[in-house]
C-alpha cells in the first residue's frame, strides 16, 4: 500500500492529521503525480477548506488534464463556495473526461437548481435517478425543479417515489401535499400534510397546508 492508499484509508478512518502528512509525503517525493493532489484536494475539502482544495485539483489538472476525478473535486469544492456557474463548468468537464456517473449529474442539477434554472436541473436530476433509482435527495430535488416548471402531475410522481424510498421524509410529505392541492384534490393534500406533520409536528408549512385543506373540505361539506 503506497502512501496515497494509506492517506485515503486514514482518511476513511477519520485520521485526518495522519492523511495530511502522508499525503505531504507523496506530493513531495512524486510532485508530477496528480493523485496526491487529488486526494489532498478531497482533504481540504472535507475540512472546509474548500479555496484552497481548488488549488490543489488545478494542480492535478495542470499535470494530468484527463483527471475527471480531479474536475468532480473541483466541482465540489466550487459548490461549496457557492459559485454555481463555475462549479457546473467543472462538472461538465468530469463529464466530458468520461466520469459518467450519477453522483455528478446529481450535483451538476443541484447547480442549475441552485440558480433557479429549474428546467435544466430537472433534465440532469431525471439523468441522476435514472442512473441511480434509490437516490433519495436526487429524486426529491427532482420533483421540485418538475413543480417550478409546472409539470405537476410528474412532480406527485417523484415525490411518491421520495416517499416509497423513505416514509418519514417530510418536506416531501409537504410538497406532495402542495402538489395536490395545485390539482384541487384537497383530500389527498390533506392527508400528505398530515402525514408531513406526524413526521414532524412543528413543520409550520404542513400545518398551514392542513388549515386551508381543512377550510376547503369544510367549505365543501357546507354546499
Amino acid at each position: 500500500m503506497d502512501k496515497n492508499q494509506q492517506a485515503v484509508k486514514a482518511m476513511q478512518d477519520g485520521e485526518l492529521e495522519t492523511a495530511a502528512k502522508l499525503l505531504n509525503e507523496s506530493i513531495e517525493e512524486n510532485p508530477k503525480d496528480p493523485v496526491g493532489y487529488i486526494n489532498f484536494g478531497n482533504l481540504l475539502s472535507a475540512v472546509g477548506e474548500n479555496e484552497k482544495a481548488t488549488v490543489f485539483f488545478d494542480r492535478a489538472l495542470s499535470l494530468d488534464g484527463s483527471q475527471a476525478t480531479a474536475a468532480y473535486g473541483k466541482g465540489n469544492a466550487l459548490y461549496n463556495l457557492e459559485q454555481f456557474p463555475e462549479s457546473a463548468a467543472a462538472y461538465q468537464e468530469a463529464l466530458k473526461l468520461g466520469l459518467v456517473e450519477a453522483d455528478v449529474y446529481y450535483m451538476l442539477g443541484m447547480c442549475h437548481y441552485q440558480q433557479n434554472d429549474f428546467l435544466r436541473a430537472s433534465a440532469q436530476l431525471k439523468t441522476a435517478v435514472d442512473q441511480n433509482p434509490s437516490d433519495v435527495d436526487a429524486w426529491f430535488h427532482y420533483g421540485l425543479s418538475l413543480a417550478q416548471t409546472e409539470h405537476i402531475s410528474e412532480a406527485v410522481e417523484a415525490f411518491l417515489r421520495v416517499n416509497e424510498l423513505d416514509d418519514a421524509h417530510a418536506d416531501s410529505w409537504f410538497n406532495l401535499g402542495v402538489a395536490y392541492a395545485y390539482q384541487d384534490d384537497a383530500e389527498k393534500a390533506l392527508d400528505a400534510f398530515e402525514r408531513s406533520l406526524a413526521i414532524q409536528p412543528d413543520h409550520a408549512l404542513s400545518a398551514n397546508g392542513k388549515k386551508q385543506m381543512d377550510a376547503v373540505l369544510n367549505g365543501e361539506g357546507s354546499e
